[in-house]
């Protein structure tokens, strides 16, 4: 018997150091026997403002990851990560149209699609819970209040990471998560692709009626709809699948 080979061949680009983001987009895919995730890692060992930290996230590890997926023939590249959050969005809209020079697959961001969602759910209002350093943090919410967007509420946890925030519980980022739902925010993002948000987000949004957007589930959701597929396939994951 030969093997049926998936319709829907979805490429992700991911930290080198992330535990969290392969299982939890398999498990968002399980129910999908057509589509199939396939994952590049570049090095990433920690996430703060320094030097080298930041230069983690130069483009060429990135680029040379994904030409390797397009070997895959994959439908779509997406990076899996959210270094725009705080490097700037223009940096994740630079990478996307490299990777579709270099490869000739069409390509996506975790982030950019978390904004894009944001912009469909007419959210201005948001909430940020994330395991990351004030610095960082800092960025984030300052990069959001530059594109119009207020600051709900947010949590970090200080953690330099970036293998540690795997370590985090679903309990402990749920009690973060209803933290930030007290405020009322117009949707809550999980901010970070190696954290265990995705699971959450149907939890909050049933006590809340307040969108969650996981950066995990919001690459799955972008990478779909170029690769040609419908993310409202993906049923039991939170709202955001039927935007």
């Amino acid at each position: 018997m030969t093997a049926e080979l998936a319709s829907t061949r979805l490429g992700m680009l991911t930290p080198s150091s992330n535990t969290v983001l392969e299982p939890l987009t398999a498990a968002m895919l399980a129910d999908l026997p057509d589509a199939s995730a396939h994952f590049a890692r570049f090095r990433v060992l920690k996430i703060s403002m320094d030097e080298d930290a930041l230069g983690q996230f130069k483009n060429e590890p990135m680029l040379a990851a994904a030409e390797l997926l397009a070997d895959a023939e994959v439908q779509s590249i997406c990076w899996n990560g959210t270094s725009s959050g705080w490097l700037g969005f223009d940096t994740d809209r630079a990478l996307i149209a490299e990777i579709e020079a270099r490869t000739g697959v069409k390509a996506c961001s975790s982030i950019l699609a978390m904004n894009e969602l944001l912009g469909k759910l007419g959210a201005l209002r948001v909430g940020f819970i994330t395991p990351y350093l004030p610095e960082i943090q800092t960025r984030i919410l300052a990069n959001y209040r530059a594109e119009g967007f207020e600051i709900a509420g947010e949590r970090h946890l200080g953690d330099p990471g970036n293998f540690s925030f795997a370590t985090y519980t679903e309990a402990e980022i749920l009690d973060l998560c209803r933290a930030v739902a007290a405020e009322r925010p117009d949707a809550i993002t999980i901010y970070c692709t190696n954290f265990r948000g995705a699971r959450l987000a149907p939890i909050i949004e049933a006590e809340t009626g307040i969108p969650v957007l996981d950066s995990v589930s919001t690459a799955l959701w972008k990478s779909m709809q170029v690769a040609g597929d419908d993310p409202a396939r993906i049923k039991g994951w939170g709202r955001l699948f039927d935007v």
